[in-house]
């Protein structure tokens, strides 16, 4: 007998969805655009960013669609703030070599032995582990990421993290974490 599971099967066509606009964007989008547009994220005010909802229920987190129609988060990292784009096609959570300075990530050349694949080509990462990475209180001990040296524009959240909660549950207009 075979059984079909909606719910998994939309889970994945979001994935895959979400992995495929961000790769046509990344790859759409010139370089000084790309940049002047982080720099724009990055001082944008908070109300620009997507919103988060309450919480459904005590312990889960719910991240709005943006208007850009992905799901940004503000997470905190080892206890710091850095905006994540959710990725549910990110193998692990990646930093970019910015937010890996800004909390406090020292790494030196030597530390970058990894070879990752991004939507501008090749580069190089350093394997690092988070001691934590929580959206509201959907909080992650130990969690793999990588720091990717050059050409990542915004950190990831992957699933690293998404995997490690209990569930997680995209809808159109929201994205819902259980710890």
């Amino acid at each position: 007998m075979i059984r079909f599971d909606f719910q998994s099967a939309a889970v994945m066509v979001m994935a895959t969805a979400s992995s495929l606009s961000v790769a046509f964007w990344l790859t759409h989008t010139d370089a000084s655009r790309r940049e002047a547009r982080a720099e724009t994220v990055l001082a944008a005010p908070a109300h620009a960013s997507a919103a988060h909802a309450p919480a459904a229920r005590p312990g889960t987190a719910q991240i709005m669609r943006a208007a850009d129609g992905h799901y940004w988060a503000e997470a905190k990292i080892d206890g710091r703030a850095v905006r994540v784009l959710v990725d549910t096609g990110a193998s692990v959570v990646a930093l970019t070599r910015e937010d890996a300075l800004r909390l406090g990530l020292k790494l030196t050349p030597a530390d970058f032995t990894r070879t990752v694949n991004t939507a501008s080509g090749r580069a190089r990462a350093a394997a690092v582990t988070l001691s934590s990475v929580s959206i509201a209180s959907a909080e992650v001990h130990d969690v793999e990421a990588l720091v990717v040296e050059a050409g990542l524009e915004q950190s990831l959240l992957g699933m690293s993290y998404l995997g490690r909660l209990s569930a997680f549950e995209a809808t159109p207009a929201s994205l819902t974490l259980r710890p």
